[in-house]
């Protein structure tokens, strides 16, 4: 019993015994006088009410626990799972529990492991992501489809893009989705690029354009080491999503379907070329990927940084952070 309920009992009592009435004494600390009854009625000082004890009818009998453990260790049961095991007692005529029962018996041995012959499943790690210190080392590629005035029916545009620069370093528009017309498009990146043998990883995810035998073949031919996402993963190749993005979220991104090929070709172009030499990207210290690409944003960076310099050195009360932020500084990403 504690302190406090000795404390309350003792109370009480003094009360009584100096002609309180038990009712009243009780009101005033806050209990009922059938509880002060209780707590004082009790010589050892514990809550009298006993918990229910009974063990359950369909409790299975130590013969039975034996039976299951011995059973699902048989060479037959051996690598299976209770799931399976009930089944196939069950296709004999024999029952002994459920499939629960199974689960909770052999859980209690430490026989729920691994049961099959086969490996068990293991964790995959992710991979060490791949990281791209200049332009030309790491390119990436998807293609994604362009509306056409017949429903049903889309154009294929292939883009590749250097993680670096986030420079796009080619692309092409075609009718179908073919390995061939991959491979010619890498062909003549490398050449205006002027790739060497083993310089460039060419990431992409597990499309049958990427996979193709003519695609791995001039991969080879050209140095070029392929990469590719890890199955069922969405978001492995995120640099060719984000363009993708972008692209069709433009402004001047046609409200109706293209027309025909040439169209297509032409309003890429010019989509391209702003992207390339226009456009401010975020992930590059809002330089264009042009800039990125010939090393001229190192110079543009450090110029930008003057001008905040300069301008936090005259009115410093409105500056409240370091201008060496990751916007403003000319350290690579």
């Amino acid at each position: 019993m504690s302190n406090e309920r000795i404390d309350i009992i003792t109370l009480i009592t003094e009360a009584c015994n100096s002609g309180a009435k038990q009712e009243n004494a009780c009101d005033i600390i806050g209990i009922s006088s059938k509880t002060f009854q209780r707590w004082n009625g009790n010589p050892i000082k514990q809550d009298g009410r006993l918990e229910p004890q009974h063990s359950p009818k369909h409790k299975l009998t130590e013969l039975e626990r034996q039976r299951i453990i011995k059973i699902a260790n048989e060479p037959e049961y051996a690598n299976l799972p209770p799931c399976q095991i009930v089944p196939r007692l069950a296709d004999t005529g024999v029952y002994i529990a459920s499939e629960a029962r199974f689960y909770r018996v052999l859980n209690e041995h430490n026989q729920l492991k691994h049961r099959e012959k086969s490996k068990p499943a293991r964790q995959v790690n992710k991979p060490r992501a791949l990281t791209a210190t200049a332009p030309n080392q790491i390119y990436t590629w998807d293609i994604t489809y362009l509306p056409t005035q017949v429903k049903g029916i889309f154009l294929y545009l292939y883009l590749v893009i250097d993680i670096y620069s986030r420079k796009i370093v080619g692309w092409q528009t075609h009718h179908e989705e073919l390995s061939e017309l991959a491979a010619d498009l890498m062909t003549d990146i490398c050449q205006r690029e002027k790739i060497k043998r083993n310089q460039v990883t060419l990431h992409s995810d597990n499309g049958s354009p990427m996979k193709g035998a003519t695609m791995l073949a001039t991969l080879q031919e050209l140095g070029v080491v392929p990469s590719f996402s890890r199955p069922s993963v969405s978001n492995d190749n995120p640099y060719s999503e984000s363009v993708f993005r972008t692209l069709k979220y433009r402004p001047e991104y046609p409200e109706k379907p293209f027309a025909d090929i040439s169209e297509a070709r032409c309003w890429v172009s010019g989509f391209v070329q702003w992207y390339n030499v226009v456009h401010r990207h975020s992930g590059i210290k809002f330089t264009t990927p042009n800039e990125r690409h010939t090393g001229k944003d190192m110079v543009i960076l450090a110029n930008r940084k003057l001008v905040y310099n300069k301008a936090k050195s005259s009115n410093p009360s409105r500056w409240s952070g370091d201008i060496n932020g990751a916007r403003y500084t000319t350290k690579n990403i």
